[in-house]
């Protein structure tokens, strides 16, 4: 059971505080953070403003399988995007989360009655509700969010087929299992992909760029060499779709080799890398994601998003961190303080070597491993996402293809059109 913080509010700076104390941070960013930290329900009233028919509800990723009638996510008035973090009851959370209402005709996110700023609910792709020519609903097969394809090709991450192998934080497992119990393939087809891709982009001005992830696939001549080939399988038929060989893509993958990673940049024609370091700590990497410590390791992990740069250039690689999960108890840093300070050593180091590191923001979630586990507080994450985006300003390296428009899932990296 997730744990509920009763005097929570007592404790810690509230957001209007946050605003008030961070006057150089965008309020979006931090209001964004804080729902995502938070979650947020909906009244009676926002319900019925919500039209399945038009605003975007479903969607499969390696995260999630949402198949009800909740939002995917919402907009603020500047494009910024809060990613998910509905709650299916106003009382669940271990923070009470934020409840989206409508005031003076309005939709509005308000804290204990106070409103707080305008939101949108993000709009239905015009592909969603097609069919594949083996009739599944091209939503199953491509997700999105408001400027890019989502692409999920594998949604069994095969850390975790060891017992106790898979990241502390993660949902991927209890996911796969989910889909195993419902008789749903974790592989996607190749060709269905191609045709929901192929049917998106008729909606003209809508997509800018393509997210590819995937659990990590173990096997193969070289360690994640069959994840590598799924990926080259797939553009060798997305490149039909494009005059250019390069397609403005992002594959957040795991930690390749130097020569896969050719491979990646020559096969694919993909321009951007990303792989998740998660935590920013050799020790705690080892605790927190003992499959990626038992076959890559974090010096190795470190060493591959150097190799990157060289290969795909400088401002084209970042690594994920799931911010504040370095605070997770028994044998995480103790304060808050601790934590910054730790990550922006690190964070520093990647910096010099031309990678970028960007920050979500933990929701703890029910079906993992620290399930009772208490996320930071706001400030805590204003903080970290200020520090990560001025190292990443101080060395120079662009974050476009994972900033507000092309992600929006990140806030330090949404600091970085300010």
């Amino acid at each position: 059971m997730t744990i509920k913080l009763e005097n929570w509010r007592k404790e810690e700076l509230g957001i209007n505080d946050v605003i008030k104390k961070y006057p150089d941070v965008s309020r979006f960013v931090i209001l964004k953070t804080d729902v995502q930290r938070r979650g947020y329900a909906l009244s009676d009233k926002a319900r019925e403003l919500f039209d399945p028919d038009i605003h975007q509800s479903k969607g499969r990723t390696v995260f999630i399988n949402r198949e009800n009638i909740n939002p995917s996510g919402l907009i603020l008035r500047d494009g910024t995007l809060i990613v998910g973090s509905y709650t299916e009851e106003a009382n669940f959370g271990i923070r009470d989360p934020y409840l989206v209402d409508v005031v003076n005709g309005k939709l509005v996110l308000t804290d204990q009655g106070e409103v707080l700023e305008e939101v949108e609910y993000w709009r239905k792709p015009h592909f969603f509700d097609k069919l594949t020519s083996k009739g599944n609903p091209m939503w199953q097969i491509v997700g999105s969010r408001p400027q890019r394809f989502d692409i999920a090709l594998n949604k069994h991450c095969h850390f975790w087929d060891k017992p106790g192998g898979g990241c502390k934080y993660c949902t991927i497992g209890s996911l796969a299992k989910e889909n195993k119990d419902k008789n749903i393939s974790n592989l996607l087809d190749i060709d269905e992909v191609f045709e929901a891709v192929q049917e998106g982009l008729k909606q003209k001005g809508r997509f800018t760029t393509f997210c590819l992830t995937m659990g990590s696939i173990l096997t193969g001549e070289e360690l994640f060499d069959h994840e590598i080939q799924l990926y080259v399988d797939l553009f060798s038929k997305l490149k039909k779709l494009f005059k250019e060989n390069k397609i403005h893509a992002q594959i957040v993958g795991s930690a390749y080799s130097k020569k896969q990673l050719e491979v990646l940049r020559d096969k694919t024609g993909v321009i951007s890398y990303t792989t998740d370091l998660e935590v920013l700590n050799p020790k705690l990497f080892e605790w927190i994601c003992p499959g990626k410590a038992e076959f890559v390791g974090y010096n190795e992990w470190k060493k591959r998003l150097y190799d990157a740069v060289e290969v795909f250039g400088k401002g084209n690689v970042n690594t994920g961190i799931v911010g504040g999960v370095d605070l997770a108890q028994p044998y995480g840093y103790k304060t808050e303080a601790e934590s910054l300070k730790a990550n922006f050593a690190e964070a520093e180091e990647l910096a010099k070597h031309g990678v970028s590191v960007i920050n979500s923001v933990w929701h703890v979630s029910p079906g993992t491993y620290f399930h009772n586990q208490i996320p930071p507080s706001l400030e805590y994450y204003v903080q970290l996402s200020k520090g990560l985006n001025d190292i990443r300003e101080a060395y120079g390296i662009d974050v476009y293809f994972d900033d507000y428009r092309r992600c929006g899932n990140h806030p330090s990296s949404d600091l970085a059109r300010i």
